[in-house]
């Protein structure tokens, strides 16, 4: 709107600058008359000076013959035209046709803009961030789009709300941070099934920031930083998108949430020693205003080499250590949120390793193996391994009433897979998008 505004007062003052202009040049017509009139005066001049005597009649004669061979030559450049004749249709064309360009050009350029233009979008710089390596290292896994293609193969129904939240972020990195109306839609879809999805509340947050809402984004941020636990390792960058928002619109957090509690900050001493392996490692004050400072990808980009941080330290620690067993987890949890599952379940396996884990954990290990499987392939041996640890603990865990479900109908035991799948089928809801399909499944497991 602001755009469309101040277009409409350029047309403006374009047009008020040209009334003078044009004012003058459809005064300005060809009038031969004029012409004609300044030789009949001078006729009248040389007769005036002829009879006072200044001029002699020799004189006189050759002046008046000079004078009327111009004006012969003049009447017949125009061709004896009426002098108040319309101008001709050229004439009036190049008069128009100035005028008219400076009005048409800027219209079009601001029809074309509205068209295709997107104020909205941040502008790029042209030199790399100080914090951010000019060359990025080369590619080792797969690229974006097949990261995107497999998430959409593994977008089945009913919507998992993980998968819908992992391909929305997906998009947003495809589109450079600014997080477009399909991610939107997928975000939106995912906290319908999962309202405490901190991935996809994130990125609404920051839709919301990009489409100009502060207040909007920072209230959604404000309860998710309220509901986070101190260990999650989304808060940096949460917080660091906190401050920069409030920042660019001037607004106090507080005064959206009165309560809000501040940011745990490190205690006297060394700035930000190196944390225990256990525990995620926190930014110091100082790279939390520096990630206050970046833009999206750049804080996505910071938040990840925390995480590879700690997975170094893991690494680098003695093994067999149980009071690893914590980090472990730690870092498994924020391999899910990254989208990362098969970093996820090494970590949770090396946590197993450690002491078992109870089945709410034994559920995210399952589900970070099943989601490496590809579409028409069966798990592995270790995700099969682990869905049976879970339904030993879960007897109506869905995803592994599924799941094994599935291994047993590939190895030709198609009753061992339509029991688990009648089963699964009395637990959903009426309204579960996958009866349809599950039902089809126990339908060509049963028959001969």
């Amino acid at each position: 709107m602001l755009q469309l505004l101040l277009a409409l007062l350029t047309a403006g003052t374009v047009g008020m600058m040209l009334v003078r202009p044009l004012r003058a040049r459809l005064g300005a017509t060809e009038r031969p008359h004029g012409g004609l009139a300044i030789y009949r005066d001078q006729l009248a001049e040389v007769e005036r000076e002829r009879a006072a005597g200044s001029l002699s009649a020799e004189d006189a004669a050759a002046a008046r013959t000079e004078i009327e061979r111009r004006l012969l030559a003049a009447a017949d450049k125009y061709g004896n035209k009426d002098t108040n004749a319309a101008p001709q249709p050229a004439a009036a064309w190049h008069r128009f046709l100035p005028p008219a360009l400076c009005l048409l050009i800027p219209a079009f350029a601001l029809g074309l803009y509205l068209r295709i233009g997107q104020p909205g979008v941040p502008s790029a710089p042209f030199v790399p961030h100080p914090h951010v390596p000019a060359t990025a290292p080369p590619q080792t896994g797969p690229s974006l789009d097949q990261k995107i293609a497999a998430a959409r193969a593994r977008l089945k129904e009913p919507d998992d709300p993980e998968t819908l939240s992992v391909l929305g972020e997906l998009l947003t990195q495809q589109a450079n941070g600014v997080v477009p109306e399909p991610a939107v839609d997928l975000f939106r879809r995912a906290l319908a099934k999962q309202p405490d999805d901190a991935r996809a509340l994130f990125y609404l947050g920051l839709h919301e920031a990009q489409a100009g809402e502060a207040r909007a984004a920072l209230g959604r941020w404000l309860d998710l930083e309220t509901r986070s636990p101190e260990d999650a390792p989304w808060l940096p960058l949460l917080r660091a998108e906190i401050d920069r928002v409030a920042k660019q619109a001037n607004i106090d957090p507080p005064s959206i949430k009165p309560d809000r509690k501040p940011p745990a900050v490190a205690s006297a001493g060394p700035p930000a020693a190196a944390p225990s392996p256990m525990g995620m490692p926190q930014p110091t004050p100082e790279e939390r205003e520096a990630m206050a400072k970046m833009a999206p990808a750049e804080s996505q980009h910071a938040i990840r080499g925390m995480v590879d941080r700690l997975d170094a330290k893991l690494r680098a620690a003695p093994a067999g250590r149980v009071e690893d067993r914590a980090g472990w987890l730690r870092l498994a949890n924020a391999r899910r949120v990254l989208g990362e599952p098969a970093q996820a379940a090494e970590a949770y396996a090396r946590a197993d390793a450690l002491a078992p884990l109870d089945p709410p954990l034994l559920a995210n290990w399952a589900e970070s193996e099943v989601r490496q499987v590809q579409p028409g392939s069966s798990p592995s041996p270790g995700a099969v391994a682990v869905l049976k640890r879970l339904e030993a603990a879960e007897p109506d865990n869905a995803l592994a009433l599924f799941y094994l479900g599935a291994v047993s109908f590939g190895h030709s035991d198609k009753a061992d897979a339509a029991r688990r799948w009648k089963k699964l089928l009395a637990l959903l809801p009426p309204d579960a998008p996958i009866r349809k399909v599950l039902k089809e499944r126990i339908k060509e497991a049963e028959a001969r």
